[in-house]
């Protein structure tokens, strides 16, 4: 242990991944995400089974050992599993009471250092939108300073971060996260909207027509159409009754 760092657990994990590792899977599954760090070959649920042996072994006893530990974790990382095992750790049951303000920091870095999809995507739905729930109101602030920011990813997890609020979205402050991004050209902006815009229209299909109705010619084609799928798949449905 040095400097909080919980260096035991750090090397377990990347033990269990080795002892899990198919470097026949691994190319695929590098190609597939188009990333730079290499994979060592762990499925999802052999993941998800190494950590909870892993963090029930080690477990840390303070915020700073958690924080220290989780972000040596990630920013050592030889192989993309070890920090898909940094996000586990963040997620952990047994630091539930760690997911507050001073946490906002480790997701930040994590979102920007990462900036791909699988990583941010998690983090948005899974541990910035909780925090938004917590602390309505330091962390709506901070989610309309994102949606303005330089850094996509942080684009992107403000526009996602209410993906499962379903009644509880604050309608404002999606409506508010899309504004600035309307314009933007790239993929996973527009996706993003749509997605968010779809899955709001789950609880509110009304106050989704209307939007995309009024931004009819703001809202590329693609964030159109994500945003009326799921109300097209229930006409067809009800039609076909």
């Amino acid at each position: 242990m040095v400097d909080g760092t919980n260096y035991e657990l750090i090397a377990a994990v990347r033990e269990e991944l080795a002892r899990a590792a198919d470097s026949v899977k691994a190319p695929a599954m590098q190609a597939y995400m188009k990333s730079a760090m290499p994979y060592i070959g762990v499925t999802a649920p052999q993941l998800r089974e190494a950590c909870r042996a892993v963090f029930a072994a080690h477990p840390l006893a303070s915020f700073d050992g958690w924080h220290e530990t989780t972000l040596a974790l990630w920013r050592e990382a030889h192989y993309r599993e070890e920090r898909y095992a940094a996000i586990g750790l963040t997620g952990d049951r047994r630091y539930r009471g760690y997911q507050r303000l001073d946490a906002l920091p480790i997701y930040e870095e994590m979102i920007v250092s990462g900036a791909w999809w699988d990583y941010v995507d998690d983090l948005a739905t899974h541990r910035i939108g909780p925090l938004l729930a917590l602390y309505p109101d330091p962390m709506r602030a901070t989610m309309l300073s994102w949606s303005r920011n330089a850094n996509l990813w942080k684009r992107r997890t403000a526009i996602l971060c209410q993906l499962s609020f379903k009644a509880a979205t604050d309608e404002e402050l999606l409506f508010a996260c899309i504004a600035p991004n309307m314009g933007e050209k790239d993929f996973f902006i527009r996706k993003a909207i749509g997605w968010a815009l779809r899955e709001y229209a789950k609880t509110r299909p009304d106050a989704v027509c209307r939007y995309v109705r009024k931004h009819e010619t703001e809202l590329s084609p693609l964030s159109r159409r994500e945003a009326l799928k799921y109300m097209e798949i229930q006409e067809r449905e009800a039609a076909n009754r």
